[in-house]
């Protein structure tokens, strides 16, 4: 990354192919890669990591500009596509390695991350408590080939998965068309 302007940004929101397109159509985003960290296991298979053997979560790593499209805004976004307060995965997907994280590359992001947690709960627009996590990022493993940018690659899949998880619905219910 020898662009001044270029950052990393990784959050875990449940099932990776859910969380690419909302982050990859906005405007700064230079790529959004799916894969596999926060484990033990170096370089990690889906199986492995659905083994929930691994230690690993489901996460997208997101290249951006900041100047363009800031952390903050990031954060906005990520918010916007989970249940933060599920501690047993994401709508249909169950278990750690569907469990939300936002893992922070410097002390800035965990600064922001934590601030944007705390107003979300202080918010009232959820009854249960902000469980996602803020942890220090770690090694990041890119997922199988067949895995990125799906929405792109299987469009009717892609969103048959999306509405049949609940995602979607969530989504309406509790952000309705800003999301």
């Amino acid at each position: 990354m020898e662009n001044k302007n270029v950052e990393l940004a990784t959050f875990a929101g449940g099932c990776f192919w859910c969380m690419v397109k909302p982050f990859d159509t906005q405007p700064g985003i230079m790529k959004v890669v799916s894969g596999y960290t926060g484990g033990h296991v170096v370089n990690p298979t889906y199986k492995e990591v659905c083994s929930e053997t691994t230690g690993h979560y489901e996460a997208v790593q997101i290249i951006f500009d900041p100047t363009i499209f800031s952390y903050k805004k990031l954060l906005e976004t990520f918010w916007q596509q989970i249940d933060p307060t599920d501690p047993g995965g994401q709508f249909y997907d169950r278990g750690q390695s569907y469990q939300t994280v936002i893992f922070y590359h410097n002390e800035e992001q965990r600064v922001l991350a934590e601030g944007s947690k705390k107003e979300l709960q202080e918010s009232g627009r959820f009854a249960k408590p902000i469980v996602t996590q803020i942890l220090p990022a770690k090694e990041f493993y890119a997922a199988e080939d067949y895995h990125q940018d799906f929405y792109q690659k299987d469009p009717l899949r892609y969103n048959s998965y999306r509405r049949g998880s609940g995602r979607d619905t969530f989504i309406e219910q509790h952000w309705g068309e800003k999301s």
